[in-house]
C-alpha cells in the first residue's frame, strides 16, 4: 500500500515557514530582545519565549487569541519558541496581550527596531547615504456600531486621488538604494505629508527625495539645515511642460530622475500589506497602532536583506 496516501512518505521539499524561519533564527539579535519586563503569564513563560511569540505574530499577521491556538496546533511554532507539545508553559492570550501593553509603556517597540537596523548597519547592509520620504494609508472601520454610536475620533479621513480614505497614516523614511527603513511615524489620516516631512530624516543626509504631496516642507521650521530636499513637480504644471522648449525638456528629465529613485521605498509598504497583511488597523487611536507598524517595518528589512544574507552575515 502507498504510504503517501497517509501522508507518511518522507518528502525532501522544506517548506516555506519552516525555511522562514530558519532564516530569521539565523539574522534576529534574539539576546537584545529579550526584556527584562516580562508579563506574570498563567503559566510562566520562559524570558526567551515571548519575543519570539510576538515576532511570529508579526510575521503571520495573527491576533493573540490566534496566536495562542496556533501554538497549540502548530508544531513549528511551538519548536522556534523552544516549548513542547505537552509543556505547561505555552501562554494564553491574556499573557500576550499584557506584553503588548508591556511594549507600549516601555517603547520596547522603538528598541527592538533600533537592534535589527544596528545589526544591518554593523553588517554593511544599512548605508545611511541619503532618505527617501512617503506615507501610505490604513484603513479604519467606518463603522458607528459601537458602545458611542460615532466612528473613533482620533482617526480621521484623506483625499488621495479624488477618493476619501478613513483611517490612519504610516509615514517612513528609507534609504534610496534599498528601500531599507530607518524611521517610522504614525499619525492620523488627515495630517498633511509635508508637515512629517522633516521628522523622517536623519539630519545628517545631504540629499532627500519625495512625491509632490512634500511640497514646501524645505520652509517649514523644523527643515534641516544643509539637507536638499528634492520634491517631485505636481502633475499638473507637468503636463504643461513643452518638450520642444530646451528648459522643459531638461525639467522632464530631471523628474524622471528624481522619479527613479523613489520607487525603492514602495517595497517596506508592499511586505507590510501583502507578506504581513496589515491592511486594517486593530486597535484604537495612532499611538497604539503605530506600536504595532514599528516592528513589522523592521522585520520588513530583515525580509528585503535575505539574497544578501550569505555574504554579509555569513
Amino acid at each position: 500500500m502507498n504510504q503517501a496516501c497517509f501522508g507518511l512518505g518522507l518528502s525532501t521539499k522544506r517548506p516555506y515557514r519552516r525555511e522562514f524561519l530558519g532564516e530569521m533564527e539565523q539574522v534576529v539579535p534574539w539576546s537584545r530582545l529579550e526584556s527584562p519586563y516580562l508579563p506574570r503569564g498563567r503559566p510562566p513563560v520562559p524570558a526567551k519565549g515571548i519575543p519570539r511569540i510576538h515576532l511570529l505574530r508579526q510575521w503571520f499577521n495573527l491576533s493573540d487569541p490566534a496566536m495562542e491556538c496556533a501554538l497549540h496546533d502548530v508544531p513549528l511554532f511551538r519548536e522556534f519558541v523552544g516549548l513542547g507539545a505537552g509543556d505547561s508553559s505555552l501562554p494564553d492570550e491574556s499573557t500576550l496581550l499584557r506584553f503588548r501593553c508591556v511594549l507600549e509603556e516601555y517603547k520596547l517597540v522603538d528598541q527592538i527596531f533600533y537592534a535589527i537596523n544596528e545589526l544591518l548597519t554593523a553588517k554593511g547592509l544599512l548605508h545611511k547615504c541619503g532618505t527617501v520620504v512617503d506615507a501610505m494609508l490604513i484603513a479604519s472601520p467606518s463603522s458607528t456600531k459601537n458602545a458611542s454610536g460615532e466612528r473613533e475620533l482620533e482617526m480621521k479621513q484623506s483625499n488621495k486621488e479624488n477618493q476619501l480614505y478613513f483611517g490612519m497614516k504610516c509615514f517612513i523614511g528609507a534609504v534610496p538604494d534599498s528601500g531599507l527603513v530607518h524611521t517610522v511615524r504614525g499619525t492620523a489620516g488627515s495630517v498633511n505629508d509635508g508637515v512629517e516631512a522633516n521628522s523622517l530624516l536623519l539630519g545628517d543626509e545631504v540629499e532627500a527625495f519625495g512625491d509632490a504631496g512634500y511640497q514646501g516642507a524645505h520652509k517649514r521650521v523644523d527643515a534641516k539645515p544643509g539637507v536638499t530636499l528634492h520634491v517631485a513637480m505636481r502633475r499638473g504644471k507637468r503636463k504643461l511642460l513643452d518638450p520642444t522648449l530646451s528648459i522643459d525638456a531638461l525639467t522632464e528629465r530631471i523628474e524622471k530622475l528624481k522619479a527613479g529613485i523613489r520607487p525603492k521605498i514602495e517595497q517596506p509598504f508592499r511586505v507590510i500589506k501583502r507578506q504581513i497583511g496589515y491592511v486594517k488597523i486593530r486597535y484604537r487611536g495612532p499611538a497604539k497602532n503605530t506600536a504595532l507598524l514599528v516592528t513589522p517595518m523592521a522585520l520588513s528589512n530583515l525580509r528585503m536583506v535575505r539574497g544578501k544574507w550569505s555574504g554579509a552575515l555569513a
